[in-house]
């Protein structure tokens, strides 16, 4: 069942990339980055030597970092329970519910669908298309800051999901709040699982990862301008679909929001940083230099 439903979601997600890439990045453009492609391929692979590690990393720690979580982290699920439950006070004083059991009020067959497929299929074709658009500018720089803001984005989740360890609402709250990602569409189980830990949703990983698509996709709005509308449109569905399918606190979205806009900051300041062992040497020296001074 995961092959059939992986091989599906490929499917699916390549569609949505071949009909992007011809109405967004446009003939002219892939006529060029076929001239020059042996150039451009040269000057992104050490940026994806640098993300390929981290994701593999990302992977191994997915499979082994529950057990040791259980040992060092700090459980965090009851903190991030409270605070969601304090958020709509301004809305509703005197019986605050829980925001991922507001927005499940209000679920239909229909909105069920969309959010199911958005958090799946949109979600990837949202990771991968900025790739590819990127890799087809003339120059390096948007390339080189998603390359970078996306590796700072895992291992940056990776490090807090083995620190807190923390059950998403409907894990938590299974009399109030349905998984409808899984019972509602359950050939999507297989994937996720396949992917993730019951355990990791501090912070959501899906919400920081699509707000750096769509702050990415902010930078080269002179270039690809439709590609923005889409990207903020993708973003904003996947960030309400990881609550209203059940699966994060909101609590884990706000601190997502914050890790998705600092990897971007991230990728910017380090968009001309060289990741070869040369440069990591002289990051590492200057950054030995700088506290050196500081202490004197």
């Amino acid at each position: 069942m995961f092959l059939s439903t992986a091989a599906q979601v490929a499917g699916i997600v390549s569609v949505f990339l071949v009909v992007a890439t011809v109405t967004i990045v446009g003939p002219d453009r892939l006529r060029e980055t076929r001239r020059t492609y042996r150039e451009r391929l040269a000057a992104a692979a050490p940026y994806v030597g640098l993300l390929v590690p981290l994701l593999v990393v990302n992977k191994l720690a997915r499979d082994i970092g529950p057990e040791l979580s259980w040992l060092v982290g700090i459980r965090i699920t009851g903190w991030l329970q409270t605070i969601d439950g304090l958020l709509l006070w301004p809305l509703y004083p005197e019986a605050t519910p829980q925001v991922v059991v507001w927005l499940q009020s209000m679920a239909t067959p229909a909105v069920t669908a969309y959010f199911s497929s958005v958090y799946v299929y949109g979600y990837v074709f949202l990771l991968v298309f900025p790739i590819i658009a990127y890799m087809s500018l003339s120059y390096p720089e948007p390339f080189r800051r998603t390359a970078i803001a996306y590796g700072a984005n895992y291992l940056i989740g990776v490090v807090c999901y083995l620190v807190f360890i923390a059950y998403g609402p409907r894990n938590l709250l299974v009399e109030q709040v349905e998984g409808l990602l899984f019972t509602q569409h359950t050939q999507y189980q297989f994937v996720t699982a396949a992917v993730n830990n019951e355990t990791n949703v501090f912070p959501s990983l899906h919400t920081s990862m699509a707000v750096t698509a769509a702050l990415l996709a902010w930078s080269t709005r002179d270039e690809y301008p439709l590609w923005v509308p889409i990207a903020t449109l993708l973003a904003v569905s996947v960030i309400v679909s990881t609550m209203y399918l059940g699966i994060h606190w909101a609590t884990d979205v706000i601190f997502g929001i914050g890790l998705g806009w600092l990897s971007v900051v991230i990728g910017y300041r380090f968009e001309d940083w060289q990741p070869t062992l040369t440069g990591v040497k002289l990051r590492l020296t200057g950054i030995r230099n700088a506290i050196r001074s500081r202490q004197r």
